[in-house]
């Protein structure tokens, strides 16, 4: 097999490819750009394309089936970004990747903390030496009820690992788990956002879960309540959520992906003028916290990333099954 890699990361991807590639015999190069319909030529004599979480939309698709394209691995858990019916319409087929829950999880416990803890307010004051303590009294987890929105592989990790705190722990999800029942109690998503504290959402981003947490959701929250997103950005309504921040009926929030972050991240815009007015907004609370998309970014889960999806793209290639593949 040979293999095209598009918005490589040089400094942390690139050696694991290489590792892989070594380990299964398999032929590659590689460019940090996206792919895009002036630079597709550069994966021409490849048999699959490897990407993140760049667009894929049907023009490019159909570039790609032209080129020889047998098969596309996103290196990356989500595969929102890719035109899956028209992939499937050209018979192209589609990886997404799997990684450790663990990275993830324990980012968004400590969104949680931070957030409980006023963390923002008390460093952005801690630059400027100003170490009062006015306004920056914050919560005990173990004092709270946390509502987690979602019991897959994500979620399942947040409350095994929330227990250790002795906080009380809902679930809500359309397939409860035995083994979850056993340390958090299921109710519906009303009742959830009714009695916690702290709401987190680890829910994939189908059409149905779009705008899951918009206006009517947040009036059924606690006054007082943080929310906390490190699954999706399209989950939560970000007009809503401002609305609802600027009311005072939310303590905070503390959010790693927001919506339309397509083309923000993971690139360096220092000197740019950031067309997302929502971003700027939410980052203006100081109750806010934004952090970049990176609860993913651990060695574990980038390694596993890029060896999940080639050896997926290696098994279509030799018309084989993966457990990886999106239909």
């Amino acid at each position: 097999m040979k293999l095209f890699a598009y918005t490589l990361r040089p400094f942390d991807e690139l050696p694991f490819l290489e590792e892989v590639c070594n380990e299964l015999n398999i032929e590659f190069d590689w460019t940090s750009d996206a792919p895009t319909l002036d630079n597709a030529d550069l994966a021409a004599g490849a048999d699959a394309l490897s990407i993140i979480t760049n667009p894929m939309t049907s023009g490019l698709l159909d570039r790609y089936h032209e080129l020889g394209i047998k098969a596309i691995g996103t290196r990356s858990i989500g595969y929102d970004h890719i035109d899956l019916a028209h992939a499937q319409k050209v018979g192209i087929r589609i990886a997404h990747a799997v990684y450790p829950p663990e990275g993830v999880a324990n980012y968004t416990i400590m969104l949680m903390l931070m957030a409980l803890r006023n963390m923002k307010l008390i460093m952005n004051h801690n630059e400027v030496q100003d170490f009062s303590l006015v306004g920056k009294l914050g919560r005990d987890i173990s004092s709270c009820t946390v509502g987690v929105v979602g019991t897959g592989a994500i979620g399942s990790c947040v409350i095994r690992h929330l227990t250790g705190f002795g906080c009380r722990i809902l679930a809500y999800d359309p397939f409860e788990r035995e083994d979850i029942a056993q340390l958090a109690t299921y109710v519906d998503l009303d009742t959830l956002l009714a009695e916690s504290d702290v709401v987190t959402l680890h829910a994939p981003a189908l059409p149905v879960n779009h705008h899951m947490i918009a206006t009517p959701q947040f009036a059924r929250m606690k006054q007082g309540a943080v929310l906390v997103n490190a699954a999706r950005g399209s989950l939560v309504d970000t007009e809503a959520l401002l609305d609802t921040l600027e009311s005072g009926h939310l303590a905070g929030a503390a959010l790693d992906t927001i919506e339309n972050e397509t083309n923000l991240y993971y690139l360096d815009k220092s000197r740019e003028v950031l067309p997302n007015r929502d971003r700027a907004a939410l980052m203006a609370l100081p109750n806010v916290i934004v952090s970049p998309h990176m609860a993913f970014y651990t060695k574990e889960d980038v390694r596993d990333m890029v060896f999940s999806t080639t050896q997926a793209l290696l098994a279509f290639c030799n018309e084989q099954d993966s457990p990886l593949e999106v239909r």
